[in-house]
């Protein structure tokens, strides 16, 4: 068949994904993904170092960042963005910004990280205080409490597992658990940290429950990347995607739990979508 007639394949827009090296969660990420967008992904060397602040700044240092930025500009993304929730709030708020500036730098694509991310997430849904799920040991939840205190928002409860690998690993049922712990005291929405725990399907049942905005790392590293490139994530019923469901500050029933209260997965659906840590 003369594939000439037929135009060629249809251009695609690219955002380009900066992820640590033992990032694992690839297909969560293009979940997001409307159909006329495509993911050009690429990691950090390796580094034989356990989850912690030092594993945060070895892989978030401005020379690694700047050289794949470089790498990837070869496939012309719009958007570039640091796929890495840790490695992005280790630094603090100004640390964060020059990240951002440095893969300004590196490429001609408009740069952005998962915690910076975060923070346009937070003032999207109207919140303040943020009850905070993390898999991570204290010492690197600490960092982000730090981080989300500079810039005003106040965490009210905080659930984790102190884990410094094998993050890929765990279940949705204990994402769904450490939820459940977290939201102690008066908060606005919950967030779920790391970009390697997967949160994909449970976002909606937790919202469902808990009656608030749920935002994950790879939910809002998604969504502003999307909105960079003047499009929307896509998801199911999920309030930073969906406003509609929360018009008064408390969620509507996601219309799939309608009638009864909501299921909750046990897991991951398939063996390839969910990974490490970040």
């Amino acid at each position: 068949m003369d594939v000439s007639i037929l135009g060629g394949p249809h251009p695609q827009r690219g955002v380009g994904i900066v992820a640590p090296f033992d990032f694992a969660l690839d297909r969560e990420l293009w979940r997001w993904v409307p159909d006329e967008v495509s993911l050009y992904v690429t990691r950090t060397p390796f580094v034989p170092v356990e989850v912690s602040l030092d594993l945060a700044r070895m892989v978030s240092e401005h020379e690694t960042l700047e050289e794949a930025v470089r790498a990837l500009s070869v496939a012309e993304p719009e958007v570039v963005a640091y796929a890495c929730t840790s490695g992005s709030f280790v630094g603090g708020t100004a640390g964060e910004r020059a990240m951002v500036e440095a893969m300004n730098r590196a490429g001609e694509a408009d740069s952005l990280t998962t915690s910076g991310a975060l923070l346009e997430a937070v003032k999207e849904v109207s919140a303040s205080r943020i009850a905070l799920v993390t898999p991570y040991t204290d010492s690197v939840t600490g960092a982000l409490e730090d981080y989300l205190a500079e810039a005003g928002v106040q965490v009210t409860g905080r659930a984790g597992l102190g884990l410094t690998r094998h993050i890929w690993k765990v279940p949705y049922r204990d994402v769904v658990d450490m939820a459940r712990e977290a939201v102690r005291g008066a908060a606005d929405a919950l967030f779920i940290s790391c970009t390697n725990l997967p949160t994909y399907d449970v976002i909606p049942q937790l919202e469902a429950e808990l009656r608030m905005p749920v935002l994950s790392a790879n939910q809002v590293t998604m969504w502003a990347a999307m909105r960079r490139l003047g499009t929307r994530a896509v998801g199911p019923y999920q309030a930073l995607l969906n406003p509609r469901a929360w018009p008064d500050g408390v969620l509507d029933q996601p219309p799939a739990a309608a009638g009864g209260g909501p299921v909750l997965p046990e897991g991951p659906s398939t063996p390839e979508a969910e990974g490490g840590w970040a």
